[in-house]
């Protein structure tokens, strides 16, 4: 696992069109920006998770 640390209003890129920046930090919760084509598909761990167990129920 890669682990960077970034200030408000930095990013990281991923790949050649995948951004992600810090637009806001409030205590223990950190607000990120995605920027990434319309066939990425972006989704929240726990959500994620949700998915996976549904595909394999099916």
């Amino acid at each position: 696992m890669l682990i960077l640390m970034r200030r408000l209003e930095e990013s990281v890129i991923i790949g050649d069109n995948i951004e992600i920046k810090v637009l806001k930090i409030s205590g223990n919760q950190v607000q990120l920006g995605i920027s990434a084509p319309r066939d990425i598909t972006v989704y929240r761990r726990e959500i994620w998770e949700q998915v996976v167990a549904e595909n394999r129920k099916a």
